[in-house]
Parts: C-alpha cells; structure tokens; sequence
C-alpha cells in the first residue's frame, strides 16, 4: 500500500488506502479507516468509529465524530460541523451516539452543520453555512432552514 502521510499528524490508524493523503495537523484515532485515493486537509480530526470511503476529500478544520459514515465520491468543504450528540453535556452517562452519514457523491459546502442522526443523500449538494437539521433528499439543493 502506498499512501501519504505529513511527519507534522499523528496517524494512529493502520487501515489507509492507496493513494491516500493526510496532511499535516491531523489526528486520526487508531481504530478509523480511511479508503483509497482520499485526501485528508491540514486540521483534521477523525475519532476511531469513523468510516471514510474511496475518493473522498475532506478539507481543512473538519472534525469526523463516532458514527460518521463517509460513502464513496464526497467532498466535505473546510470548518463543515459534525455533530453525533443531541443533547451534549459534560459527562453526560446517558450519551447516545446519533451517526452522520453522507451518501455517495454528495458535497458539503464550507462553514456547513450537520446536526446528529441526519442523512444526506447520494448526489446531494449542501450549500455552504446551511444548518442540517433533517435528512436531505438525494440528488437535491440543500440551502438551509429556508432553502432559498
């Protein structure tokens, strides 16, 4: 397998595809796995249940919480938001994980929410600072809470 990895991340996962590229600034927990021909930007986190599919970009300031699901042909534009907790709290004891997923060949615009448990669907465009808050429609805009 062939893939890159900047000296300046600290990539503790093994599962990595060819022709990946992680740069530098990431974290990404061991038990997370990462497809072929991805390119993970500069300031990335990626906790350990996280699923990323082949061709995926995912650019600078993105955060991938437990559950999240990447399918294949994705692209995840800079400061996107994952949320997986709905009602997050310090120590929280009855902490439910509510995974994202992002079906395949949908784009999610720069500054974007995605806010737990939504899906969006294949071939979906969110536009950027849209704030997620149900599931989008494959092959469908979504602009935010008034989808103008």
């Amino acid at each position: 397998m062939t893939f890159f990895i900047h000296p300046l991340s600290d990539v503790q996962t093994k599962t990595i595809g060819d022709g990946t590229k992680i740069w530098q600034f990431c974290v990404v927990l061991p038990n997370a796995k990462i497809g072929d021909n991805c390119n993970i930007c500069s300031h990335c986190f990626i906790e350990n249940d996280v699923m990323i599919g082949n061709n995926v970009t995912v650019k600078c300031g993105v955060h991938l919480w437990d559950g999240t699901r990447i399918e294949d042909n994705v692209f995840i534009g800079p400061n996107v938001t994952f949320c997986n907790d709905r009602y997050p709290k310090s120590g929280n004891k009855n902490f439910l994980c509510e995974p994202v997923v992002v079906k395949k060949g949908a784009s999610i615009g720069a500054n974007a929410t995605l806010l737990p448990g939504v899906v969006i669907g294949e071939n979906a465009l969110v536009a950027a600072g849209a704030v997620v808050t149900k599931n989008v429609e494959a092959n469908t805009v979504f602009k935010g809470k008034n989808n103008v």
